[in-house]
């Protein structure tokens, strides 16, 4: 695999975990209410996630890529269109106003049952699979690993970023609240989204892979 692609994803994927969704949002609301505890075991059921998408995209992706070339460049620009709409939707996002005072008691929850449930949340979430076939494609290189492989082991470096940015969200859940209802902080982070997102989508859509 080539450093520079390894380094890219990197950089997109962190982008993508900081920037405000309904994951790290949930995240922060339970290590606010619930302890930081309960923020950090989340975390790693909706990292964790990450490795079923992973590996149904890189199979499946990889079947298509050794059966038709046709069919994969019509994935890539549906994928690339996909990025394009999540921009969009993105561009219409509005400042969240969360209130963090309610509920604010520790709730003593399973570790295993808060694991569980972030992984669940993940999973049946139809959106994230969509959006691993349309980001992990742009990054695999046609030379070396196989692209199955390539792609998983992608899959295993977001989840781990992913893991690592939800909990520092969560230890740091008391310093980062102020900013949630912040004016500027939301025009920032939706702009921020938008730009990353466009900007994957037209790589994705002139890559020649």
């Amino acid at each position: 695999m080539e450093t520079g692609l390894l380094l890219s994803f990197l950089g997109a994927s962190v982008i993508l975990s900081i920037m405000p969704g309904p994951d790290n949002i949930f995240v922060l609301t339970e290590s606010l209410t619930k302890g930081q505890r309960n923020g950090i075991a989340i975390s790693i059921g909706l990292g964790s996630g990450v490795l079923v998408h992973t590996i149904a995209a890189a199979t499946g992706l990889s079947l298509i890529v050794q059966s038709s070339a046709l069919a994969f460049s019509i994935i890539k620009y549906l994928g690339a269109a996909y990025l394009f709409y999540l921009a969009y939707q993105a561009l219409k996002d509005k400042e969240q106003n969360i209130n963090f005072k309610v509920a604010q008691q520790p709730k003593h929850q399973g570790t295993f049952f808060l694991i569980r449930k972030g992984f669940l949340m993940n999973v049946l979430n139809p959106k994230v699979s969509l959006f691993f076939i349309a980001f992990l494609p742009q990054f695999v290189s046609p030379n070396g690993l196989s692209i199955k492989l390539q792609m998983i082991i992608l899959g295993v470096l977001f989840m781990i970023q992913a893991i690592m940015i939800f909990s520092l969200i969560s230890v740091l859940s008391g310093k980062l609240s102020k900013y949630i209802n912040n004016k500027r902080f939301w025009k920032t982070a939706k702009w921020s989204k938008v730009g990353v997102l466009s900007i994957l989508g037209i790589t994705l859509a002139l890559s020649e892979k």
